[in-house]
């Protein structure tokens, strides 16, 4: 599996944008889906993530502020950013889990098969 993340850039505070990441594979539908993010010397972190039956994830950080959701048709995944803050400026990973996986797992890295390259976003104050 391969992931392509992108859709990251230059934005100001209290503004949005929309993160994509598509996957190649023909079983896309069954990968549950997670975005992470790793802000210049801190560790990664979870964001959001989206199981095989949609049922959506968030981070306490970004909950109310940040929507996941998948196209199947389309292979991807997106990531919707609104009232963005100088705290969200990091690296956003997509990554991607085929197989099983319980809800509390959803949230660790180490629990993802699959990485995408990574797109920057970067939230001016």
């Amino acid at each position: 599996v391969q992931l392509q993340a992108f859709g990251g850039g230059l934005v100001q505070a209290g503004g949005s944008l929309r993160l994509s990441c598509t996957a190649s594979g023909r079983t896309f539908s069954s990968y549950s889906m997670g975005w992470f993010r790793q802000a210049p010397g801190k560790e990664r972190d979870f964001v959001s993530a989206i199981r095989s039956m949609s049922y959506p994830y968030y981070a306490d950080s970004v909950k109310g502020r940040f929507t996941i959701s998948r196209d199947v048709s389309k292979n991807t995944v997106y990531l919707s950013m609104n009232s963005l803050k100088p705290e969200d400026t990091a690296i956003y990973y997509c990554a991607a889990k085929d197989g099983r996986i319980i809800s509390s797992e959803l949230s660790r890295a180490g629990a993802y098969n699959y990485w995408g390259q990574g797109t920057e976003v970067t939230v001016s104050s």
